[in-house]
């Protein structure tokens, strides 16, 4: 498969050549490639966009995609039509308990006879654009520690020696969450390194019976797709997804989330500083998918639970309680007041906001007793932001039913104290 998609690359990149000659590329190139690209994998997994266009959006924020949901949901073939249709190569690993690091970062092998031999370096599997670890959970953490490195830095170290990976680079993990026998729990610092956690679910009985009929026109197996991308138009998007601008308002609103997990009463730990940045590169991506050079405090709400959520430790009792990381962050949403969404000239222009500010302070300096009116305004204004809160309604309604602690004065008279326990 590789190689087939190494002949349409080369067609597809002279094409391209020719296209960007003309003009040079944008924003809305981006909404345009990652269109086309969602299209195409929508033809192989019906009826299942928005999960399509999440992991359209880890590719194009250069992250990582893990998948958890039960067998027979298409995570492979997800992953594999999302290298097929932007052309990246493709390479499969799967995770078994005798697996070795060696398996996957590649070893160093003897060649040659006893007159003329050598040492060389037989690249392994990680060696892909996009890699697909299938079941990562049945590896011992051993093996899982080799994709670390991969992950994180783009690069491998064998045998003291240092080798880049090809760009652009990508890590789909698999996990099946119902089937715990004979696998190794995702270390956290593993967890930490995918943007994004989702799953796909079962399809809807009008989009399965679809997919049978399709199937049973089409007389084969595979469904071939076409080629829309290639891996250098995938490095050029991440490029321009770089320039989106974040405004100091929405960055406070992404670091505020963050610290409300870190001080939840519900978590032993909340996400890192890589949660946050993970929540930048995302919304940045989302955006530049919208068409938009700015990011708005929607992006935020619409990816904090797949980039959030599982970066969170929730207390043990807690988890005994049956409340759900997912949860826990949606609650975080309706509690941390969004900023009022800014248009694009006020987004884009850092000076616009400090001459908003500036006239908030000026306009009323002699009246002390005014001075309080405009701490009201705000509340005012960032209650109304969490109307779209709402907006993941399978999130808000599982988040009330969580019962209240066992210890009701707990909560109100020391907020900060069970993290300090818990941790």
């Amino acid at each position: 498969m590789i190689d087939n998609d190494t002949t349409s690359n080369q067609a597809v990149s002279s094409t391209a050549a020719s296209s960007t000659a003309t003009s040079a590329p944008s924003i809305a190139d981006v909404q345009t490639a990652s269109e086309r690209l969602v299209n195409q994998m929508e033809r192989a997994i019906v009826g299942k966009r928005q999960t399509m266009e999440l992991i359209v959006t880890a590719l194009l924020a250069d992250g990582h995609v893990l998948l958890e949901d039960v067998p027979g949901v298409a995570k492979t073939a997800t992953a594999r039509a999302l290298a097929e249709a932007s052309g990246l190569g493709f390479s499969r690993i799967q995770f078994t308990p005798d697996l070795i690091p060696a398996d996957i970062t590649g070893a160093a092998v003897f060649t040659g006879g006893n007159t003329q031999g050598g040492v060389e370096f037989k690249p392994g599997p990680i060696f892909a654009n996009l890699v697909l670890g299938d079941e990562i959970n049945r590896a011992p953490p051993k093996t899982q520690s080799a994709l670390l490195e991969a992950m994180e830095e783009r690069q491998v170290t064998v045998d003291g020696e240092t080798r880049p990976l090809p760009k652009p680079f990508m890590v789909i993990g698999t996990q099946n969450p119902i089937e715990s026998e004979g696998t190794y729990p995702l270390p956290e610092a593993q967890m930490d390194r995918f943007l994004v956690r989702t799953g796909i679910g079962y399809p809807s009985t009008e989009d399965e019976v679809f997919l049978i009929l399709k199937r049973a026109e089409r007389q084969t197996e595979r469904l071939a797709l076409d080629q829309v991308l290639t891996s250098e138009q995938v490095v050029q998007l991440q490029k321009l997804v770089e320039m989106v601008h974040v405004s100091e308002p929405v960055a406070r609103y992404i670091v505020a989330l963050v610290e409300a997990t870190r001080a939840s009463t519900r978590t032993i730990a909340g996400a890192s500083p890589r949660g946050s940045l993970g929540l930048l590169k995302a919304t940045r991506a989302r955006a530049a998918m919208a068409g938009r050079t700015f990011v708005l405090p929607d992006d935020v709400k619409a990816l904090a639970i797949p980039v959030l959520a599982h970066r969170i430790l929730l207390l043990p009792d807690q988890w005994v309680r049956g409340v759900k990381p997912e949860q826990v962050i949606a609650e975080v949403l309706q509690q941390v007041p969004a900023p009022v969404a800014t248009d694009a000239s006020d987004d884009v222009s850092a000076g616009n906001h400090a001459q908003v500010a500036q006239p908030a302070q000026v306009a009323q300096p002699a009246q002390p007793a005014q001075v309080a009116q405009p701490a009201q305004v705000p509340q005012a204004q960032s209650a109304q932001p969490s109307q779209p809160v709402a907006a993941p309604s399978w999130a808000s309604t599982q988040v009330q039913p969580i019962p209240p602690s066992p210890s009701p004065s707990q909560p109100p008279s020391q907020p900060p104290s069970p993290l300090q326990t818990g941790a």
